[in-house]
């Protein structure tokens, strides 16, 4: 079965024909790895479902460095929701960590979506609201808890990250640099 009907019917209930019309909406892409989806000071007009690979949300801070503050892999949802709801220039870039296939839909088209498939909202509202859940506890996991502590609970609940995404893309994440984020290591090994 394909994975974003999988996906859907964990929330709602669609047939073969439904989804099929529901899947109209999308455009699917390969996206190769480092490809960019979005860049800095673009408008985001996309949401990304990610159907295989892993994509990654980042900002350039003020010293230049890269800071990831989100990943999607399979069966997650990624974009600028601030800009993406506004239409306006996005302070994010979004950017393939390995080679993803992507399902692609825009404002105007999730727009006729909506109105042509109601349980959608329904959809739309569940995966939001877990979204917003997931980073109300992030927020409060960077406040309460030590970087180790952070890394270990990361590398806990996410093995499967450990595994596939580079050491110094979850330093990133982490708020972490790749040299501290190798001393954490090499401590819980010893």
């Amino acid at each position: 079965m394909d994975t974003f009907k999988a996906h859907l019917n964990k929330f709602i209930t669609v047939t073969d024909e439904e989804y099929a019309s529901i899947f109209s909406f999308f455009k699917e892409i390969e996206v190769k790895k480092k490809q960019s989806l979005m860049l800095h000071g673009e408008i985001c007009r996309s949401m990304y479902f990610v159907s295989v690979g892993c994509l990654r949300k980042f900002f350039v801070n003020e010293k230049g460095a890269e800071q990831t503050t989100e990943f999607a892999i399979e069966n997650w949802w990624i974009t600028d929701t601030f800009a993406y709801e506004r239409q306006m220039k996005s302070d994010f870039c979004i950017q393939a960590v390995e080679r993803s296939t992507v399902l692609v839909i825009d404002l105007q088209q999730q727009e006729l979506l909506l109105q042509k498939h109601p349980i959608m909202e329904r959809y739309f509202r569940m995966i939001y609201q877990r979204a917003y859940a997931a980073s109300e506890r992030r927020i409060r996991y960077l406040y309460e808890m030590s970087r180790e502590e952070l890394y270990v609970h990361f590398s806990t609940l996410y093995p499967w990250f450990i595994q596939r995404i580079p050491q110094y893309l979850i330093a990133s994440f982490l708020n972490l640099t790749p040299e501290y984020l190798s001393e954490i290591r090499a401590k819980l090994r010893s």
